[in-house]
Formats: C-alpha cells, sequence, structure tokens
C-alpha cells in the first residue's frame, strides 16, 4: 500500500525551528548539518535523506557557509523566499548579538590581568580546533596524487609568495579546466556523487522528485532578484556616506567584506585565513594574538563559525576610532550585514540554475581540485596563527611556551579520542586559564 505523502509543514512551526536552531546550533558545520537532518528529515519528515544531501551539495557549490546556505535553501523550498529569508537570517542573529557583547567585554576588561590568563589559555585550544579542521577538510578532499599537490602548492603560494585567495581559487579552477581538457583520466571518479537510497521517498513533503521553486532562468525574476540585492546593497553604504566624518572606513570596510563573502568557496574556513592575514597585516585592524581571540570568542558563540568576522569588523571600528564601543558596533553589524547579505543572493538566485546543473562531472571535478586547494589555505592558517601561539615572543627558543603546546596537544585528545564538545572545552580553558593565573599569583 501506498504512504501518504505529508502535507505542508505550517510556517509557523518552522518558524520555531528555525528560531531555536539559531540559539543551540553549536559545533561548526557538522553540528548545525546534524541537527537540521535530526529535526527535517528524522523528526519531522520534512525533507527526504537524498534531497537533504542533494541540497548540501548544491550550497557546496556556491561561496558563503554551506550551512546556513542549507537552512536558506531548505526555508526556501518548504515556504519560499519568506521561508528562506527568515531561515537565514535567524540562524546568524542570534550568534551576532552573542559575539558583540563578547566583544564589548573583551575590550572592557580584557586587559585585567585575570581576564587576559583566560583569554590567554583559549588560544591552543582553538589551534587544536583548527588543526582537527585541517584534519577533517584534508581526509575529505585529499583522495589522490593530484589532490595533495594542489594542496600543496596552494599552500606555498599563500604562505611563501602572500598571493591572494582569488588568485589561488582562480588559478585552480583553470588547471582544473586544462587537466579536464587534455588528461581528463586523472579526474576520473573524483566527481563520483554518492547515490542515496530513494525508498519510502513519498512519505516526506520534499522528496526526490520534488521540483524547486522558481526553477529555471527567467531574465526578468533575475533582474527584479539583482535590483533588490543592490538596493539593500547600497541603503547602508549611501547612509555611511552621508552621517559619516569618515566615510574612507567605512568603504573600505563595506568592500573588503563584500568582496571576501563573494570567494569563500569551500566554507568558513575558506575565507578565515584570507581575513586573518589581510586584517592583520594590511589593514592593520587587530593584532594577530587578538585574531586568535576572535577565534575563541566565536567557538563559543552558536551559528557558523564565519561570524568571527564581526569581531575583526568590531576591532577595526574600536581601534580606528580610538576606542568607541559604539564605532564598534555599528561595525561589527555592518561588517555581519555585508559578509551574510550575498548569501540569499546566490541562493535565490543561482540555487536553481546550480540544482539542474548538479551532477555535471566538470563541475563536481573542479569544485575538487578547489577544495584540495582549500586544505593548503588551511594549513596557512594554522602555521600563520599557531606559531605564535607556541612561541608567543617570536621564533626563538628562548619565547617557547611548553605549557600552550601541552595544552593543544590535551585539546586535540580531548576531541579527537573522548569527542569532547567544543563548547565544554572553551570552558575547560578558561577555566584553565584562570588557575594558572591564581596559582601564580
Amino acid at each position: 500500500m501506498e504512504e501518504k505523502r505529508l502535507g505542508k509543514p505550517a510556517f509557523n512551526e518552522a518558524l520555531k525551528f528555525w528560531f531555536k536552531l539559531g540559539w543551540v546550533s553549536f559545533g561548526g558545520t557538522a553540528g548545525h548539518i546534524a541537527l537540521m537532518h535530526d529535526f527535517l528529515v528524522d523528526r519531522k519528515k520534512w525533507v527526504s535523506n537524498s534531497r537533504f544531501f542533494h541540497a548540501l551539495s548544491i550550497c557546496m557549490l556556491l561561496p558563503g557557509p554551506e550551512a546556513q546556505q542549507l537552512a536558506i535553501y531548505i526555508g526556501w523550498q518548504l515556504h519560499g523566499k519568506k521561508g528562506g529569508l527568515i531561515a537565514g537570517i535567524l540562524f546568524v542573529l542570534p550568534s551576532m548579538f552573542i559575539l558583540l557583547a563578547l566583544s564589548i567585554v573583551y575590550v572592557s576588561y580584557g586587559n585585567l590581568p585575570w581576564i587576559y590568563a583566560m583569554f590567554n589559555a583559549l588560544k591552543p585550544a582553538v589551534i587544536a580546533i583548527i588543526i582537527i579542521a585541517l584534519f577533517k577538510v584534508g581526509q575529505k578532499s585529499l583522495n589522490g596524487v593530484l589532490h595533495y599537490m594542489i594542496a600543496g602548492i596552494a599552500f606555498i603560494c599563500i604562505f611563501f609568495f602572500n598571493i591572494s585567495l582569488l588568485l589561488i581559487i582562480l588559478g585552480t579552477i583553470v588547471l582544473a579546466l586544462v587537466i579536464r581538457r587534455f588528461y581528463p583520466e586523472w579526474l576520473h571518479g573524483v566527481s563520483q556523487l554518492q547515490e542515496q537510497h530513494l525508498d519510502h521517498e513519498e512519505e516526506y513533503y520534499i522528496n526526490a522528485s520534488s521540483v524547486a521553486p522558481d526553477a529555471g532562468f527567467e531574465t526578468k525574476r533575475f533582474m527584479k532578484q539583482l535590483a533588490i540585492f543592490l538596493l539593500f546593497w547600497v541603503m547602508p553604504f549611501a547612509s555611511f556616506y552621508l552621517l559619516s566624518g569618515d566615510f574612507s572606513f567605512w568603504q573600505r570596510l563595506i568592500l573588503f567584506f563584500t568582496q571576501t563573502a563573494f570567494f569563500t568557496i569551500g566554507g568558513s574556513y575558506t575565507v578565515l585565513p584570507y581575513v586573518a592575514q589581510f586584517a592583520v597585516t594590511k589593514l592593520n585592524w587587530l593584532s594577530k594574538m587578538q585574531m586568535v581571540d576572535g577565534f575563541a570568542l566565536a567557538e563559543t558563540t552558536p551559528g557558523p563559525l564565519i561570524i568571527v568576522v564581526g569581531f575583526v569588523g568590531f576591532m577595526a571600528g574600536f581601534n580606528h576610532f580610538h576606542g568607541s564601543l559604539l564605532m564598534g558596533s555599528i561595525a561589527l553589524i555592518a561588517t555581519t550585514f555585508y559578509t551574510f547579505l550575498p548569501c540569499f543572493l546566490f541562493i535565490f538566485v543561482g540555487g536553481p540554475l546550480i540544482e539542474r546543473s548538479h551532477g555535471n562531472e566538470i563541475i563536481s571535478g573542479v569544485l575538487k581540485l578547489v577544495t584540495a586547494a582549500v586544505v593548503g589555505v588551511i594549513l596557512n592558517l594554522t602555521i600563520f596563527l599557531g606559531k605564535d601561539v607556541v612561541f608567543p615572543g617570536g621564533m626563538a627558543l628562548s619565547h617557547f611556551d611548553l605549557v600552550a603546546l601541552i595544552w593543544i596537544i590535551i585539546s586535540l585528545f580531548l576531541m579527537l579520542k573522548l569527542k569532547l564538545n567544543v563548547v565544554y572545552l572553551i570552558l575547560m580553558s578558561l577555566l584553565f586559564g584562570l588557575l594558572r593565573y591564581l596559582t601564580r599569583v
């Protein structure tokens, strides 16, 4: 007997879930995806397993944090653009407000010895978190000699020659197309997608046979969506021009984070090395150690790790305007807005188009090589931030911090072997820093 397909979920019920998700989505991308899968697929049967992972693979092809884009995408399929907007906004908003509060505490009280000691103990834990991210992405992405070569070349380019992330990604795409043209056997098999079981698809509201809303390309719809995006982009920009006495700072901030939002294929760990290196070494918005502290603060909030860019914006505004909490807060909100605004454009405009090309061997093969290059970029981030944690006074044995190295190793053991939640590791690190301070006093 054929199973009856579920009716359309109530918008209010979906709203409650997206609101809750924004406050409890700790654990990075894997945690976000696990929470959504448990509720949307296993418990509510709003989305089938095959459709859920199909949507995730589409979001992996788009710039931006894939977990948030997955939320936008599913919200859009459930309740149209209204559902996509609600899902995407609520995914980010709680973490933005929490990070704002933590940033204010950080600059207001971070110079107190015991507060400084607590933040200082977070740094090794953050490096351990980045090392695990490097391991997981590498394990998933490096499937052969070619992938390891691409990762190595990307690392050399950014670490030794300071080549921009954009050029590395564009170069990788060009190289992938050349390989595809002359040596297609090198890419054979790397683009094959895992087949999903289609049993009982009819039990789900969105299933393998469902048609995405507004599928295909329509010039009129595209122009309308692009015009709305540009309107939302221009309004704050124009407000800063009219009301700010230092428009050059806001212009640089907005253009920088808009640019980063358009070149984040591979998720948060793709854009963060670029933001960290550029904001620290070229724009001088914050120090390297403050950047590590920003990672730690972002890990204590729900939502995507890329929210750390809000802390970068806060410190940029705070430092540029001579310790102004108001300017720092405005900069954090502006940074968050311009970082996540393009995500909605990518889903509403690009989602239907990319869905039609899903499974295309050329696109999948190129994406695999880009992801391999991302591994090299993350390795650079690990060394870029990690060396100042283990050698806080410079690369010399006299500046070697043995306690920091030991805490990195302990953190790795707790997360890899004992599967300790990141939130608990953060709390343990804060307590460790406090105890270390008290025993010295």
